[in-house]
Formats: structure tokens, C-alpha cells, sequence
């Protein structure tokens, strides 16, 4: 880890701690921070002082706010370029923290507009408005060279369409291995639209992480707190073809980067492998440790099926009234998807109903 994340050895003693709560605040945090390397921001040592006196529970997100607001009207006016850059990280990192706490999701344009707007509000004057005009920007991993990005008065059309495709895909009935292929075509395309002026790829994270918890499934903050970048580069490379040089578009590194978000593998998420002149061929390997039972058998699930054997291995003696409040379904649902993966031999019942336990069962 480089010194300019040493922010997350701090944050990472309230997880080992194991008290549930410090943890989600931490994983809030950690997200939230992360995400600024998309764009080069670094925080200031005052937010990461305030963001662990949250996590203890010593203030609120209330409190969070102003503090940070009075401390940046007392520099109004004397914030040098940098320091106006980390001002941006400090803001935005603690809107995405307060959005990551919220329960709400709908799947349309509007949600996904309203969460730039709130994450750039008193950062950017164009917060949660669609771009007016044409825009290119020079990719390292390209060499130079640009994606090419929706025509701006086409933004809201294409916005539509890909909305309106998306609600009509069948999770329901897909494994996880397609469910994870679409996930990365759908995030790819929203992301190529770019209808904002700036702020592109930290409102898609954020929208994605809320769409993905929107299944009941957990989200590894690991990922985003500590790859961010290369979530940036697998999007670049998922919409960039130059067919003379035999460069194709392709999701296998956005694929691979949500399979280590949601199914706690460990591909090799390096930035140079992206580059378009990278030819290794180490490039295509990556460290495929199977870290849990559930890996063995994940793929032939549903992603809501995902979700529910996800939390059975963490706890084996879970009710299904206690799995209803965790995923945040009815009992009724839950009681579905448990069947379901009975059905498929992923999971059995071990000791009787009442005083018995789970067990995620490796497929031979």
C-alpha cells in the first residue's frame, strides 16, 4: 500500500475490531475515499480525523457536515488550486458516505442524475445537470486517445433506452456468471453516455453499489477503496475499439473487477494490464483463490440466491426471519430463494429446524 493510502491502515482497525457497526461506517468511509483516485483527489488529515470521531459514534453525519463547512468558510477565498481539489474530495467523499447510508433505490435516470447531484452540490455550479456540450478526454491506457461519448443533445434518449432495457432483463432467472456479464455491459453503457460534465465515474460507482445492495448483495469496499482506478481504465477499455490495431472493446476487466467486488475473488486488478500496448500474457491470469465454500457453487446461482448464501456462510444458525431483516426481503421471498437452493443441492439444513445450522454444500 503507497503512502497515499495510508488512510485505510487507519480505517481498517475499526473492521478488525469485528463490531458490526464500526464496520459498515468504515466500509462507508472507505468507499467514499477511494473513489476520489478516479480523479487524482486526495482528502485532508481534518476529514479523516472527523470521519473516524463518526465511525466511533462520537458525532452524526450532521455534524460531519458542518464541521466541514465551517472549516472551509474560514479558508473562503485563500484555498490555493490543491487545496481547492481536496476541498472537492473532502465534500464529495461525505455526500457518498451519507448516500451509502440510505436504504432508497429506484432503477431509472432520474436516480442515477439525482445521485451526481447530490454528490456535487457546492462542488461543481452544474450538479445534477446533463452536459451541453461535446466533450473527449486523453486516456493513458489509450495512448492518448478518447473514448467517444454520447452526443450531448442525445444524453436523455440514450439514458432512456438503456434504463428502460435494464428493467427488462431477467435476473430472476439468469446465473450469476451472465448476471455479472450483464451487470458490466450496463454499467459500461451508462458510464459511455457521460452525462455529466464532470463527475462521471464516481456517480456510476455510486449508483451501481446502491443498485448492486438493491439485490441484498454485500459489496467488498475494499475494491473501490483501494482499485478505483482500474474501475476507471475497465470502463475506458470496455468502450474503446481501434479496429486497425486489432483493439476491441471488451467487459472481462470490468467483469473481473465486480467479481472481486461481490464474490470476494482475487483477480490481479493492475492498471498496466489495461493499456492497449500491454502484451504479457500474464495479463489473462489472475489469482483465483477460492476464499469461501460459496465459490464452488456461485455461479450456478441466481444473484439473489448469491446474496442469501453469502450471508448463510457468515452465519450458519441464521432464522429466516433474521435473513428477511439482513437482505431486507420478505420472509415469504426468503423462503423461496432457501427452497431454491435446496432444490439445486447448494444448501442443507444440518441438526433438525430448531437447533440446527446451514451448510453450503462443495459440489463434487
Amino acid at each position: 500500500m503507497g503512502k497515499s493510502q495510508e488512510w485505510k491502515l487507519d480505517l481498517d482497525q475499526y473492521i478488525r475490531q469485528g463490531d458490526a457497526g464500526l464496520a459498515e461506517k468504515s466500509a462507508a468511509w472507505q468507499t467514499a475515499i477511494g473513489l476520489q483516485d478516479v480523479d487524482g483527489l486526495k482528502i485532508s488529515e481534518y476529514l479523516l480525523k472527523i470521519a473516524k470521531e463518526h465511525i466511533e459514534g462520537r458525532i452524526d453525519m450532521n455534524a460531519v457536515k458542518t464541521r466541514i463547512q465551517i472549516y472551509y468558510e474560514k479558508r473562503k477565498g485563500h484555498l490555493t488550486d490543491a487545496e481547492e481539489r481536496t476541498r472537492e474530495a473532502d465534500l464529495v467523499s461525505l455526500h457518498i458516505v451519507e448516500l451509502l447510508g440510505e436504504k432508497t433505490f429506484q432503477l431509472s435516470p432520474a436516480f442515477y442524475i439525482n445521485i451526481h447531484k447530490r454528490l456535487f452540490t457546492g462542488v461543481f455550479s452544474h450538479a445534477g445537470r446533463l452536459r451541453s456540450y461535446s466533450i473527449t478526454k486523453d486516456e493513458w491506457i489509450l495512448n492518448g486517445k478518447t473514448v467517444y461519448y454520447a452526443s450531448y443533445n442525445e444524453i436523455q434518449a440514450a439514458l432512456d433506452y438503456d434504463f428502460s432495457q435494464e428493467k427488462q432483463f431477467p435476473y430472476e432467472t439468469v446465473s450469476v456468471a451472465d448476471a455479472m456479464k450483464h451487470i458490466a455491459a450496463f454499467t459500461s453503457g451508462i458510464w459511455q453516455i457521460h452525462p455529466f460534465g464532470e463527475g462521471n465515474t464516481r456517480t456510476t460507482a455510486i449508483f451501481v453499489i446502491q443498485y448492486l445492495k438493491a439485490f441484498g448483495l454485500r459489496v467488498n469496499s475494499d475494491v473501490f477503496a483501494e482499485h478505483s482506478w482500474y474501475f476507471r481504465n475497465a470502463l475506458v477499455r470496455s468502450n474503446y475499439n481501434d479496429f486497425q490495431l486489432g483493439i476491441y472493446a471488451t467487459t472481462k476487466y470490468l467483469e473481473q473487477f465486480f467479481e472481486n467486488l461481490l464474490m470476494n475473488m482475487n483477480h490481479e486488478l493492475k492498471n498496466r494490464y489495461l493499456r492497449v500496448d500491454y502484451r504479457d500474457d500474464r495479463m489473462i491470469q489472475s489469482e483465483n483463490a477460492e476464499s469461501s465454500k460459496c465459490i464452488d457453487n456461485i455461479l450456478n446461482c441466481t444473484l439473489e440466491e448469491m446474496a442469501v448464501m453469502k450471508v448463510i456462510e457468515e452465519n450458519p444458525r441464521i432464522t429466516q426471519k433474521a435473513l428477511s431483516a439482513v437482505l431486507g426481503k420478505s420472509e415469504r421471498t426468503i423462503k423461496t430463494r432457501m427452497g431454491a437452493l435446496k432444490q439445486k443441492g447448494l444448501i442443507q439444513r444440518k441438526n433438525g429446524k430448531r437447533n440446527g445450522d446451514w451448510e453450503i454444500l462443495t459440489r463434487s
